[in-house]
Order: structure tokens, then C-alpha cells, then sequence
């Protein structure tokens, strides 16, 4: 019954005061040492997720919600580069959060019959036994679950959500939500009213959130009544209330057309999920939205209402910087913050800021709230809900819930720890948006230069220069593509920089060479033959190379014609306008198809080729680069004889994420060094990370 949307992360709140050595402490940096799919404590087979987090108090154990199972997975991170699969507990009903107080784990379980008949429980389990201690009836169906670090007091978030289906999910839908507090000397259940508060549906409040000071003190996110409340559980008691207000960002992508476009506007309700004490004064709240509303952005009140700092448009900016910014989400809620996390590690107080549709957590330094100061962007699998800290081991955990088996994204747990990553190995400003970098070139004469293209996920097609002299590699420009002086989108899948001046992009869909000036304006378009035209697939052009005289192109699957071990390279004499072809063995995979995403000149006889599956995350198999040579007496269509260069595959598991499928780009750059880059599908089914590779001279 839960929506989709609705989070519950769970986390003790920690206090702390500001002083001038935590100012000045030196950034901790955090990299991802881990990956689990939460399908390991089932089946590949199996539908399962991992919404919400906590770990157990010895912080050897991540104990995740999975709602698809009606379970909690349970993960052994003894070692957290090194997780394992430590089983499930079934649950009479859907999991919607847990959290732990000391060897307890106290899970809510939502057993709502429907909308107008909610019902719920709060499930306590030991956690070594994991044999159920107790059982509380809350009276309705949960969606948050926090523990005063007292230790003294449980409060559980009574959502009793609306069904979005009804008078298009306007509120008021009865029967109304609460706050049920639970005092852990008695573990009786008192409801704690929140009606009446809010201007907006104040019959009908649906608490979404809720996370407890050191004071006993409860903060309450009434998110579709943009509204919050601070309740006493001592007293059972709403001691302050204050709607969440409404904001005004500028400088924001407001439109799904396919281009990035960092020149609108919203005015917005805050309608705050996420809630975490930062002290026992301030929270933040994560600004996601829903019926009504949503900034992009997250927020730090004090308890007593007033905006202490707000993110405006930034949060939204660094996404794009990052290539992370999802525009399909443009016409709704962008990156659509989801929940925040609040926790000192070493001597420095962090705010973990979860992305749902920009697949990231950003790390914030709070040593002075009133300015909080952004460190980095740790990326994710799709749709981080729950973000927990470990801070006696330096630990950041993220759990993901979609589960989308067939585009191989999978609901998982992720953890990170202190060290340097490799995230991000390129970067833009905001001026620069970039993802689906798919295709590489040399810049003929420049050291530290390479251009890359957008393929049709964005319009126009722009051609983008790369400093890689840079760490990490910095998009420096952009160069729209025209034709007849108006710019022009191609499914552009192949770039090279010519000696010449201008370049040649290789289109797919249709199959197409396109020659460029060196101001990106269209000059010439060249179609394949009528013959090979119509035996191609959906999935031509792929890479485009040039050498003295000739253009030379690679299929990325078998035509219809051929075998479907081979795919052909074709070249273009320029003086005479033949074509003539080659084959390509293909490897096989075990899992989907192969096929060749790119096409480099190495000399005027050698070429480099990248070789992959269509396969992301554990299933993929072959990333890889080849050398072959062309046949000495070409006649007929011969089959060449390929070198295995470089096995990609260690290199992007070796930030122990989740394998991008589109090693996309390839090139041999002015240095002489060997760059690849992956291709990000422009964050639609797919984690959005874009990985720039520099694999040295192999070439």
C-alpha cells in the first residue's frame, strides 16, 4: 500500500556544537568500497529491494527493509568492501522501516487492508536470535520508525497515506495520521494528535518522517501538508508547529525536451520527507515534494520554524556538473531530494543528502550551519531511499529500491567509507551539461585534448572539448552541431577530429556520415548503400575513424545478411566513394549480445575497436579493447584477426560500484595515452555515472 515515494530512513539523531578546531579540521573524503544487491539473500531471480537501512549496534550488520518480499535482508559488513549475504526475516506484512535500539531491531510493518481501513505494527526483534520479542499494534499504517538516542522513547510516523488515485490524491482523505510514541519502560503505545496544525488539509495529516533530539524532542514531516511539527514524546505533546513555506528557485531546468537548460524558474511548496535533528536547535529537512510541491533542494530550520540556510538552485547545479541531472524529471521535481542524514565522523559534523531520481548522496560539512558547505557527490545505485551512519567505523550507508531486473538495475545496499574514490573522473560547470558521452576523438595537434558527443537522448547534438590534462577531466566547451544555420540533433555515436579542420560524426538511426566544419556546421551527409541500408538493424553505426583518403565506420551488431558471430567495419574511400567491408568476430556472452561500440585509428592499417556486452552490474562480461589489422591483398569481405588489448571489466569494477554497460569512447589522445569513457543513457534505467578511464599507453 506504501507509495512509492515515501521514505523512512532511520537514524539516531547526534548533537554537536561548532567550534573553531571542527572548522578547520581537514575534509574527510568518502569512496564506496561496496556494492550488494539485494537479491544475493534470494535469488537472481527473486524481486527484491532495499529501502530502508539501519545497522546494528555492534556496526557489523546493514538490516535493510525489502517491501516486494515482506522481509528485512540482513548484510554482514565485518568487512564492508567485502559484504555478504546473512539472510532474510519474513515479516506478516510490508516492511516500511527499521531501526535498531540496542540489540533490538524495531521494524514497521504496514498490514493496511486499504486506504480507508489502515493498519499497522511495530515488529521488535532480537537481532542476534532474530526471533520476535514483541509485537505493538500502532492503530494504523507506519512509515517511520525512529529512537530517541535516550533510549527512552520509540516514535513511529502513522502515515495512513492517501490512495493518489482519489480526487487526484488531494488531501483530505480520512482517516487521519498521528504520532504513535512508545515508551520503552512499558512498550505501551500512545497516539499523539497532529490534526489542527496545518493550513493545508489539517484534517488530514500524514506524517511522513520523524527523527528524535537528545531532548526527547520529535520532529514530524507532515510532507503533503507542507507542514512540520515538534512533539515532546515525554509529555505526548506538540510543543511547536510551523508550515514548511514556499520558495522560489530560479536558474532551474523546468522542462522535459531533452536538453539541460538551466534558465527557468518554480515556485514551489517545500513539502518536506526527510527530517534529522543536526542539534538539539536545527534539523534538516529533504525539500522532495509530492502533490504540490518540491524545491530541489534541502533546507535547515531551526525548532522554532525560522530557515536557517536553504539550498536554492545549487544542489541542482552540482548534479549537473556531476552529469547526474535527470531531465526527463525537469517537467516534475528535478533531482527530487528524498531524505537526509545527520552524523559526526571524526571530529567533523556531516549532513547526507539522498537523491532519488539524480542517483546520488551529497555530503555536506554543517561545522557551521548557517553555511554549509557541499564536499562531494557520492554516487549510487537507482533511487537511494535510505541513508544511515556508521560513525564509530567511518561508514556511510545507502540503500536503493528500484528494482528494474529487466535493464539490469537491481535494489541495493551500498557502503562507503573514508578514502579517495574515483568518482567523479569528469566533471563539467553548469554551463556544460553533459551525459552520454558516446563516442571519443584525439584532437589533432593538442596534448591534453579530446572531443566527445551527445547521442540523441539530448537535442541538438553538441560536440564537447575535454581537458584531460585535468583531474578529474574537465569539459572546458561546447560546440552545437547546425544544419542550414539551426541547430540540429543526429543520434550521434561516433566522432573523430580531423587533421583537416572539422570532424565527422557517425549517426545511427538513421545510418548516417555526417562531415562538419570546424564550427560544427553540417557539410556533406553520406548514406550507406542501398544494399547494406536495408540489411542493418536498429543497431547501426557505432564508431567512426579516418585515415589518408578513407572513412571507416563500425556496425555495432550483426546485419541481417551475416552470421551472428560478426559484424562488419566498413570503409569509405573519399576520392571514389566505394565502399568496401570487413568482418569482425564477435566474443560471445554468457547473458544478451555483443557488439562493437567503437572504432579508432591507431595507423593507417591498425585499428582498436571496443568489443562489449549489453549487460550492467554482476552480469556483465566482456569490456573490452582489440587491435586487428587490415588484411594484406583486400579483396572480397575477409574476416580479420583481432589482438585482445585491455579487459575493461576490472577497471570499472574497481570502484565497487554498480558495472556500466556503454563503454562507449575510445581514443588515443595527443599525449599518447589510451582514454575510454562510458556512456551514461542519460539517467533513464540506468545509475547516470559517467566513467572516464585513463587506461595509459597501450596503443
Amino acid at each position: 500500500m506504501r507509495k512509492r515515494s515515501a521514505i523512512a530512513l532511520i537514524g539516531l539523531a547526534a548533537t554537536f556544537v561548532a567550534t573553531p578546531a571542527a572548522a578547520h579540521q581537514k575534509p574527510t573524503e568518502f569512496k564506496r568500497l561496496s556494492t550488494f544487491p539485494a537479491y544475493l539473500n534470494s535469488s537472481i531471480d527473486d524481486t527484491a529491494a532495499a529501502e530502508i537501512s539501519t545497522v546494528t549496534e555492534d556496526g557489523r550488520t546493514v538490516v535493510y527493509t525489502d517491501s516486494p518480499g515482506q522481509r528485512l535482508g540482513f548484510v554482514d559488513i565485518t568487512d564492508p568492501g567485502k559484504p555478504k549475504p546473512a539472510g532474510t526475516l519474513a515479516l506478516d506484512g510490508e516492511p516500511t522501516s527499521v531501526a535498531h535500539l540496542g540489540r533490538l531491531l524495531l521494524a514497521g510493518v504496514n498490514t493496511s487492508e486499504s486506504f480507508v481501513n489502515p493498519s499497522g505494527k511495530l515488529v521488535v526483534i532480537d537481532d542476534r536470535s532474530r526471533k520476535v520479542v514483541r509485537t505493538i499494534d500502532l492503530g494504523g499504517q507506519p512509515d517511520s520508525v525512529a529512537v530517541a538516542p535516550s533510549g527512552r522513547y520509540i516514535a513511529v510516523a502513522i502515515e495512513n497515506e492517501r490512495d493518489e488515485d482519489v480526487n487526484d490524491g488531494a488531501i483530505p482523505q480520512l482517516p487521519a495520521g498521528y504520532l504513535s510514541v512508545i515508551d520503552t519502560r512499558t512498550w505501551k503505545a500512545s497516539k499523539v494528535d497532529l490534526t489542527g496544525l496545518a493550513a493545508i488539509g489539517p484534517a488530514d495529516p500524514e506524517p511522513e518522517y520523524v527523527s528524535v533530539n537528545s531532548r526527547d524532542e520529535a520532529v514530524v514531516s507532515l510532507q503533503e501538508n507542507n507542514h512540520i511539527a515538534i512533539v515532546s514524546l515525554a509529555s505526548k505533546k506538540v510543543v511547536k508547529h510551523f508550515p514548511a513555506g514556499t520558495v522560489t528557485v530560479d536558474k532551474v531546468d523546468t522542462k522535459d525536451d531533452d536538453t539541460i537548460t538551466l534558465d527557468g524558474s518554480i515556485t514551489a511548496k517545500r513539502e518536506p520527507d526527510g527530517v534529522t535533528w543536526i542539534n538539539d536547535s536545527m534539523f534538516a529537512a529533504a525539500n522532495e515534494g509530492d502533490w504540490q510541491g518540491g524545491t530541489r533542494g534541502w533546507t535547515i530550520f531551526s525548532r522554532d520554524g525560522k530557515v536557517v540556510w536553504d539550498a536554492g538552485n545549487t544542489l541542482e547545479h552540482i548534479a549537473v556538473q556531476h552529469g547526474l541531472y535527470p531531465d526527463k524529471r525537469s517537467d516534475a521535481k528535478g533531482i527530487e531530494v528524498e531524505n537526509v542524514a545527520f552524523a559526526t565522523i571524526g571530529r567533523t559534523p556531516y549532513v547526507f543528502v539522498n537523491s532519488e531520481r539524480g542517483n546520488f548522496t551529497a555530503v555536506y560539512d554543517v561545522s557551521n550551519p548557517w553555511k554549509p558547505k557541499f564536499q562531494q557527490i557520492l554516487p549510487t545505485v537507482n533511487a537511494p531511499e535510505g541513508v544511515v551512519a556508521v560513525p564509530s567505523r567511518g561508514l556511510v550507508v545507502v540503500s536503493s529500491e528500484e528494482e528494474n531486473p529487466d535493464a539490469n538495475i537491481r535494489g541495493s545496499v551500498q557502503v562507503f567509507g573514508i578514502g579517495h574514490g574515483q568518482f567523479p573522473s569528469i566533471v563539467s560547470d553548469d554551463r556544460i551539461p553533459f551525459g552520454t558521452l558516446s563516442a571519443l576523438s584525439a584532437v589533432p595537434g593538442k596534448r591534453s585534448q579530446l572531443v566527445s558527443v551527445t547521442d540523441s537522448a539530448y537535442t541538438p547534438t553538441r560536440i564537447l572539448t575535454i581537458d584531460t590534462a585535468q583531474r578529474p577531466a574537465e569539459i572546458e566547451r561546447q560546440l552545437t552541431v547546425t544544419k542550414d544555420g539551426k541547430p540540429v540533433g543526429y543520434d550521434a555515436e561516433g566522432i573523430v577530429a580531423r587533421k583537416a579542420g572539422g570532424y565527422w560524426l557517425a549517426s545511427e538511426a538513421p545510418d548516417l556520415l555526417v562531415r562538419l566544419d570546424e564550427k560544427g556546421r553540417v557539410q556533406q551527409e553520406i548514406t550507406l548503400p542501398a544494399d547494406i541500408a536495408a540489411a542493418v538493424t536498429t543497431n547501426g553505426f557505432e564508431g567512426v575513424a579516418e585515415t589518408n583518403g578513407a572513412v571507416w565506420v563500425a556496425i555495432q551488431r550483426p546485419i541481417k545478411t551475416d552470421p551472428q558471430n560478426v559484424v562488419r567495419i566498413g570503409k569509405l574511400d573519399l576520392k571514389t566513394g566505394a565502399w568496401s567491408w570487413l568482418l569482425y568476430p564477435l566474443d560471445t556472452a554468457p547473458i544478451g549480445w555483443t557488439g562493437l561500440s567503437e572504432i579508432v585509428a591507431v595507423d593507417g592499417n591498425t585499428f582498436a575497436v571496443i568489443e562489449r556486452d549489453n549487460q550492467r552490474g554482476p552480469q556483465a562480461s566482456i569490456k573490452k579493447v582489440y587491435a586487428f589489422d587490415t588484411p594484406a591483398g583486400w579483396t572480397g569481405t575477409p574476416t580479420v584477426r583481432k589482438k585482445l588489448v585491455k579487459d575493461l571489466l576490472p577497471l570499472l569494477k574497481a570502484d565497487n560500484g554498480w558495472v556500466q554497460d556503454k563503454v562507449e569512447g575510445l581514443a588515443i589522445g595527443g599525449d599518447g595515452q589510451t582514454y575510454a569513457v562510458t556512456d551514461n543513457d542519460a539517467i533513464d534505467d540506468a545509475t547516470g555515472e559517467t566513467v572516464f578511464l585513463r587506461l595509459g599507453r597501450l596503443l
